[in-house]
């Protein structure tokens, strides 16, 4: 059974380490590692207590105490520890000698090598991968690291910090040597050796610090690094503009590499990237890639402060780097895109990764109690809703005084590992409120539902909303035992008058737009209203909550019309679409779009919608086209789903929405038509002008798959982006028939040399919704350029089909849990935090009709009782099979 660590357990470290030298000696096999730790006792640790070191698969070669070989008996060591049984009580120096394998490393973690290149991942817990160590976040030091390699092999070598030396060794052999003057924790250690191309420029600070900038990838993609260097450029010039944070070293180094179980790594100095976040041209990357270059690149940079500088004092505090840095890369893709439109996909990524998760059985707080293994809770919750919790806060205490908060904040921690109270008590230090009952956001599992009534009172001229919030009880090991408490809950809001324009009422409880809902229950009365308005409520997605109104639907199609708020106006067309969706899943309507309840009203007001503003914001147009997922129907069924009518009622809609705004859609493609010849951007207003085409082209298609496979056919062959040219075989994939087959083979032959475009082919083939799909999947195992050992590979085919292929992996006869819980087991000695992200794919089983939930719970405790089992997977299956209440 595997130990549970509690946060109520923590105790700090009984010793620290001021100070840690590297020598690490690369070799394919045999990386021979010196580190001399200069340790003292803590003062708030235990007095006399031994020395115990983390390892992980490591061999000891050497130790020595001061300079002087350890006695018999004056320490105990395994591959996994290392313990020292009576350290000194005065500050001393340990020199440990360790060896390791970087090519048998499949695990990916510590020392590994990615096609030849030596790289580290730490985060968690792989710094004791590499040598023994207080493997711990609130333990930091100062580092300098010197590298050695053979030349040929590792012209360049790169470690944390700036550059101080740099020699040759003999022959063939040379080193160099790293410092880094912050002191860190060890899991932000990083090191690269091997053959690299580079892409450089510089940037000078706010403070006048000259940095030298620099992306290295494969040689021979050089070209495809400039987005990603103009990125790190626009991220620092952002961060100093919004939070006053200024770089810190000489130098910062991007690195790409292909195997990567994670998207970055923030690494002081030198960021560790998997290459699919690097790599962009026009005619491989689509706008979608160059988006999450641009926000990923500028999530890694944004960690130097709020993740390196201010780190966590232990991994319950995990949300303290990840949600703030995840809502300091919104903020800036918000402003180098377009606000609204990048709100919504941030809340449609909310909707679909961590609402679910809330919902089941994988639940736990933003901050857990408790955790089995840690590598498992880098999830949705702790980074999505991480950041939704620092954007309530914004909301709650303004703009100006948020910014003196985070000021504080980055003052006061700077250099030390913080906690969620130090991060709360800096706002509270600003702004004189009282944050406690806030701080329950952290603590308390699932996702909250406000209940909102309106009525209106025309003789005292007065409407009244009343709010009910609920949360429910999850039944977790890290959920508190108490019932849940009520939340504090900002509910930005406005009234809409039924013929369009803002209602100008008062309420004196609703101060900058905003109303605050601490208790259970509250009402809300606005004075001096001609006429009934209709409520717009929780703009902008103001809380991360499941609202209940019981908006009718002339309502709805008001706020589509004329709400002053983008993200309401889609939010009505979405709640349109989702009425209809759920109405047709429940009557398990046939693929006839005549039956069960009618789109045709939603049709007609995205007509006129279309008619009014779609050439004016394509990008939002093209999102309000855009139905609701299967998987967000199925969260709406709650229970009993049965994915194939999901799927079935989508398809009707779909082809309704073609049929009927089909002239319009086909006139939008072509005022929307890029010029020929005219060169390629991937600015928010070309990808717009994209993605309203596409969105255009498959509803098209779906009423009219003759018709659309002309056109899609058309688009493929004289697409002169990678955006185009997928969308035209995304439309084509959902077309049976020799020209859908055909066109996927020349896609994949004139790809067969760009593995992160391949991995676009294999996930599109993953989730075509098509009983021969499963034996597709089959099939592309045993493609070239696919291996399970390579995460992205395993990603964008498996992963693909487990998690956004409703019907098939949901398959009545149980072969799709079956491929999966295959795969999560082929995987699992090899590289299991691969494999354990894999079977989080089962989290909604319990959701499915009960012939499919049998099929399902048979191939988890498959899975649960294979024997030598991970204990990243173990994890996930034992928590996946718990008795939920």
């Amino acid at each position: 059974m595997q130990t549970i660590v509690r946060l109520a357990d923590y105790r700090p470290s009984d010793y620290l380490i001021d100070r840690v030298d590297l020598d690490v000696r690369l070799h394919p096999t045999e990386t021979r590692v010196t580190a001399t730790l200069a340790l003292r006792p803590n003062p708030a640790g235990e007095p006399g207590a031994p020395l115990h070191l983390d390892g992980d698969e490591l061999t000891l070669l050497a130790i020595a105490l001061d300079g002087q070989p350890t006695g018999p008996g004056a320490i105990t060591v395994t591959p996994r520890a290392l313990t020292l049984h009576q350290p000194p009580q005065r500050p001393f120096v340990l020199e440990i000698e360790t060896q390791v394998n970087p090519s048998a490393n499949t695990k990916l973690m510590g020392l590994y090598r990615s096609n030849g290149v030596y790289c580290t991942q730490c985060e968690a817990d792989g710094f004791r991968r590499i040598t023994y160590f207080l493997d711990r976040p609130d333990v930091m030091a100062v580092y300098t690291t010197r590298i050695e390699a053979e030349r040929h092999e590792a012209p360049v070598l790169l470690g944390n910090g700036n550059p101080v030396g740099q020699g040759e060794v003999g022959l063939t052999r040379h080193y160099a040597v790293w410092h880094d003057p912050h002191p860190k924790p060890a899991y932000l250690f990083a090191l690269v050796g091997g053959r690299l191309g580079r892409v450089g420029s510089r940037f000078t600070t706010m403070e006048g610090r000259d940095v030298e900038i620099a992306v290295y990838v494969e040689p021979g993609k050089e070209a495809r690094a400039g987005f990603a260097l103009d990125a790190v450029a626009r991220s620092m010039a952002w961060d100093e503009r919004s939070f006053g944070r200024a770089y810190d070293l000489d130098v910062f180094n991007v690195v790409a590499v292909s195997d990567f179980n994670m998207g970055a790594m923030e690494n002081k100095g030198l960021n560790i990237f998997n290459d699919k976040y690097v790599l962009a041209s026009p005619d491989t990357a689509t706008d979608a890639d160059y988006a999450n270059i641009e926000a990923i690149i500028a999530h890694e940079y944004f960690h130097n402060w709020s993740g390196n500088r201010v780190t966590c004092r232990d991994w319950f505090q995990l949300c303290l780097k990840e949600g703030l840095t995840v809502f300091r890369d919104q903020e800036f893709s918000s402003d180098e895109r377009s606000r609204p439109v990048h709100r919504i996909a941030e809340v449609r990524t909310l909707r679909a990764r961590q609402f679910p998760e809330d919902a089941g059985p994988l639940a736990h707080p933003v901050r857990p109690q408790a955790y089995r293994e840690i590598n498992n809770f880098y999830t949705a919750t702790v980074y999505e809703k991480g950041a939704e919790i620092v954007r309530m806060l914004r909301t709650l205490l303004g703009p100006e005084t948020f910014r003196r908060g985070m000021d504080h904040y980055f003052s006061t921690c700077d250099g030390t590992a913080a906690t969620v109270e130090d991060f709360l008590a800096a706002f509270a230090a600003e702004s004189g409120q009282d944050l406690t009952a806030f701080a329950r956001w952290y603590e308390q599992a699932g996702t909250p539902t406000v209940a909102v009534a309106g009525g209106y009172d025309p003789a005292a001229r007065t409407y009244t909303l009343t709010f009910r919030q609920s949360l429910p009880l999850v039944a977790t090991e890290a959920a508190a035992s108490a019932a849940p408490r009520p939340l504090v809950i900002p509910v930005a809001l406005g009234l809409v008058a039924p013929e369009g324009g803002a209602v100008e009422a008062v309420s004196e409880r609703v101060r900058d737009g905003v109303f605050v809902l601490e208790r259970a229950e509250d009402s809300l009365v606005f004075t001096g209203v001609a006429a009934a308005p209709v409520p717009s409520l929780f703009r902008g997605f103001s809380a991360p909550v499941k609202v209940e109104h019981a908006l009718t639907r002339d309502e709805r199609l008001t706020l589509l019309a004329h709400d002053s708020d983008a993200f309401n106006r889609w939010q009505a067309a979405q709640s349109l679409a989702l009425e209809v969706l759920v109405g047709r899943a429940k009557a398990g309507a046939p693929l006839d779009p005549e039956a069960g309840p009618g789109g045709a009203g939603l049709a007609r007001a995205l007509a006129t919608f279309l008619d009014g503003e779609a050439l004016a914001d394509p990008a939002f147009a093209a999102l309000v086209l855009t139905l609701p997922s299967e998987q967000e129907v199925a969260q709406t069924l709650g229970s009993e789903v049965d994915p194939d009518a999901i799927w079935r009622a989508r398809q009707t809609l779909r082809l309704q929405l073609g049929r009927d705004l089909g002239p319009r859609l086909l006139a939008l493609r072509d005022a929307l038509a890029e010029a020929p010849g005219a060169p390629f951007s991937p600015d928010a207003a070309s990808a717009g002008r994209r993605a309203l085409r596409n969105a255009a082209l498959d509803l098209v298609t779906a009423a009219d798959p003759g018709n659309g496979t002309t056109l899609a056919l058309a688009q493929l062959d004289a697409a002169t982006t990678m955006t185009d040219r997928l969308a035209a075989l995304a439309t084509l994939s959902l077309v049976p028939g020799e020209a859908r087959e055909a066109a996927l083979a020349r896609f994949g032959e004139a790809y067969r040399h760009e593995p992160l475009v391949l991995d676009k082919w294999f996930a599109l083939q993953a989730m075509i919704p098509e009983a021969g799909t499963l034996d597709r999947v089959r099939s592309l195992m045993g493609h070239p350029a696919f291996s399970l050992g390579n995460p992205n590979r395993v990603r964008s085919l498996i992963a693909s089909f487990s998690l956004n292929n409703p019907t098939q992996f949901h398959r009545p006869d149980g072969a799709g849990y079956d491929l999966t819980a295959e795969v999560v087991l082929a995987l699992d000695g090899k590289n299991p935090q691969v494999a354990a992200r894999l079977l989080t794919a089962f989290n909604t089983w319990r959701m499915v009709e009960s012939g499919r939930r049998l099929r399902a719970e048979a191939a988890l405790r498959r899975v649960a009782e294979a024997p030598g089992l991970s204990p990243d997977v173990s994890d996930i299956a034992g928590r996946s099979l718990a008795s939920m209440t």
